[in-house]
Order: structure tokens, then sequence, then C-alpha cells
């Protein structure tokens, strides 16, 4: 009984090891690779897409009919008075926003780029030199299971990265999955699933590298974890009811052979 005890703790060591390369991203990196990702990647504005459209000119008054005016909002529904900003236009079902004087404009499916070449182009009918800027309001990404702090959050650019994503969450616990991460694409309603291994450089030529507005990414936990949770209360209250049993044992074992001598 008193050689079974110390392989017992032994066992108990081992199975709760992790090596460096179980938590460590990028594995395989070598100095002296360039890796090159997809940075031609640009964003496309979707259904129900929230944007805010500035139009400008050298005649600032000839610009002021194709602006929205500004709006009072606040995130507190109770509050009856908040911050200032340009009233914001969303992308209906057809693709469309419904912008004054040139009337219905379909942006579902432009960049941003895009976007602003065909706004351009059909104000240099109505000003000179027109210049437009576009900027995304509702552009959020939720990260959910195994990260340091779940829930959804509001991209500063139109062009977040996974490992940015996984960042503003406070990075995957000890105890996530990091050769199976899930990314949930929603693209006007249709929803692509995707796999994604971090600890592989192939990482950065993964199609879900870069994130879209609405995704979702799902850490899940490792076998560690899950073989954890299925342990409760009960599980708790026999694994110390054994211990006592072992300590009892080995104590009698040791009174034993104690007077035996």
């Amino acid at each position: 009984m008193k050689k079974f005890i110390p392989f017992l703790i032994l066992f108990l060591l081992v199975i709760s090891c992790k090596t460096k390369d179980d938590v460590v991203y990028f594995n395989g990196i070598d100095s002296k690779d360039n890796i090159i990702g997809i940075d031609s990647y640009m964003p496309t504005y979707h259904i129900d897409d929230e944007l805010i459209i500035i139009v400008n000119a050298i005649d600032s008054e000839a610009a002021r009919p194709f602006n929205q005016n500004t709006v009072s909002y606040s995130d507190d529904i109770r509050m009856s008075y908040g911050r200032e900003r340009i009233q914001s236009y969303i992308i209906d079902p057809e693709g469309n926003i419904d912008f004054p004087v040139l009337g219905k404009v379909k942006i579902a499916g432009l960049n941003r780029e895009q976007a602003t070449n065909l706004f351009v182009n059909k104000l240099k009918d109505y000003i000179k030199e027109p210049i437009v800027n576009i900027r995304t309001l509702n552009y959020k990404i939720t990260v959910l299971g195994e990260v340091a702090r779940p829930g959804t959050y509001t991209a500063t650019n139109e062009r977040v990265t996974l490992i940015e994503a996984l960042g503003m969450a406070g990075d995957l616990t000890i105890y996530g999955e990091r050769e199976n991460v899930l990314v949930i694409h929603d693209y006007d309603g249709k929803k692509t699933f995707t796999r994604v291994n971090l600890k592989s450089k192939d990482l950065f030529d993964s199609p879900a590298y870069y994130l879209s507005q609405n995704d979702v990414v799902y850490v899940e936990p490792n076998k560690t974890q899950a073989r954890a949770s299925g342990i409760g209360p009960s599980t708790g209250v026999i694994f110390s009811s054994l211990g006592i049993l072992l300590s009892t044992t080995a104590l009698i074992i040791t009174i034993i052979n104690t007077s035996s001598n």
C-alpha cells in the first residue's frame, strides 16, 4: 500500500501537466519565414449595417443638402437627451439606403472604397469636387467560450482580425481549445462555419482570419476542462472520502508494521 501511494500521486501529476506546445500560438514559424497574409481584404457592407455618410466640398453650402441632420441619442432609453451625432443610414433588405437628393442607392456588397467612389460619381452632377466619408457604426464581434472576458465588442475600425478579437476578449484561458476555434460568419442571413487552428501558421491564410460584421468566435473547452466540468459537489465528496480512506489505511499499515517490529 505504501508503494502504491507515490504512484497514485505521480499519476495525478502526469494527467494534469501540459506541455509548452499545448498553449503556444503559431507553432512552426521560423524567424526567416515571410508569411504574406490576405492584407488586400476589404469588408463589404451588409443588410442592416448602420452607416454615417458625410459629404464635403469646396463650397460647404452646396454640400449641405446631401448631409443628414444631427440628432440627440443616448445608450440609456430612460434619458430624454444625450450626445449629438449625425443621423445614420440603415441598409434595407434590398441593400439600399435612402440618400438625400439622390434617392435610393444600392451599396450592399460594396466595400468602403467602392461605395465612396459611387457617391462621388453621383454627386459630381450636383457639386464640384465632392468628398465623401463613410463610417460603420455597428461593426460588432461576439467572442464566447473559454476566454477571459466573453461578450460582444464594437470594433474601432472595419478590418478586425481573429487575433484582435481574441485580444479584445482578454485572450484564451488556459482551458481554451487552441486547435479548433469556431468562427461563425453571418452574411445577410446565410451562416458559414470555419474551424481555425491558432497553433498553426496557416491561420494567416484562413478565410476566417479577417472577421466581418456580426461574426461570432467560439472557443470551446479543451479535454482537461471538459473532464473538470463533470466534477460536481458529489464527485468532490467521493474523492475526499477516498483520500481519507487511503490516508487511514496507510496509517493502519504503518502502525501494524511498527508493532510487528
